[in-house]
């Protein structure tokens, strides 16, 4: 009987917390909280409840959080159109602007990525969880101590060229933002016991998977429309993508990774208390 209850109370407890992540996604959606100022950029947190969820609820949780995530850029881009590339998250939009092909065009950019956000982090979380058990430990704190500072390094160097910095000052701003990030979490994470390192990184690939998904798809998809909506040359427009990933995609990247691991180790610790 108390097992029952247990197993009860344990999923009453998974449902509220699936609609509290979907009420944020939400509300993150439709207010200017979803966004942090950078300076010359403003960085989406909407994909952080839905990572949170994947973490704390597993995949099919996640992918239905993703789903939501999804459901109200697909909304706000189809009633409240910001900007002329609107048409990529909107199947109506889409099929206005191109024709019926575009109704499956969008509905894939607009949710395949998101849901695959609500997947890939707990796979992520959990993998890193199950290989820092192991004997490779301190490979694992220099791998991925390494990763982070690479991904630094592109994103600072970016945001220092934005910010009016010289390429070559950006570069060494860089490098040294990673060199020192390299060395600090690698520290951290031997003290640490790599016990936020899985959350680290489940907030990195989260972000990246939308980013490293979304942006590619519009090119192949939409690129010429695409690139009359931003006033740019189609044969140009891979660059301006790949601008967009390595700037804006790497700074929420970060972002993201820092939150998760900021909430998710404070959550982690409600749980814990809660079930003991």
């Amino acid at each position: 009987m108390k097992n029952n209850q247990n197993g009860s109370r344990s999923n009453t407890a998974a449902l509220a917390l699936t609609a509290f992540f979907a009420a944020i996604i939400v509300l993150m959606s439709f207010t200017p909280i979803g966004y942090i100022p950078l300076g010359v950029i403003n960085a989406t947190i909407i994909h952080i409840p839905v990572i949170l969820g994947a973490i704390f609820l597993g995949p099919k949780s996640g992918a239905f959080l993703g789903f939501i995530f999804g459901l109200t850029s697909f909304l706000k881009n189809t009633f409240m159109p910001a900007t002329l590339s609107a048409f990529v998250f909107s199947p109506v939009l889409a099929a206005q602007q191109i024709g019926p092909i575009g109704i499956l065009f969008s509905t894939i950019i607009c949710f395949v990525p998101r849901i695959l956000v609500g997947v890939v982090p707990y796979y992520v979380y959990k993998g890193f969880l199950a290989m820092s058990k192991g004997n490779h430990r301190v490979g694992l704190d220099t791998l991925f101590s390494g990763i982070m500072g690479v991904i630094l390094f592109f994103g600072i160097s970016s945001y220092a060229r934005r910010a009016g910095a010289e390429t070559a000052v950006s570069y060494v701003i860089g490098a040294a933002v990673g060199a020192a990030a390299f060395i600090v979490i690698t520290l951290v994470s031997r003290k640490s016991q790599l016990k936020s390192l899985p959350y680290l990184y489940a907030g990195l690939t989260g972000a990246m998977t939308n980013t490293l998904l979304v942006m590619p798809l519009i090119y192949l998809f939409y690129r010429e429309p695409y690139a009359v909506a931003l006033n740019v040359d189609p044969d140009a427009l891979i660059s301006v993508i790949l601008g967009i990933i390595t700037f804006n995609g790497v700074m929420e990247a970060i972002v993201a990774a820092l939150i998760t691991v900021l909430v998710g180790a404070s959550l982690s610790k409600v749980r814990k208390t809660a079930i003991a």
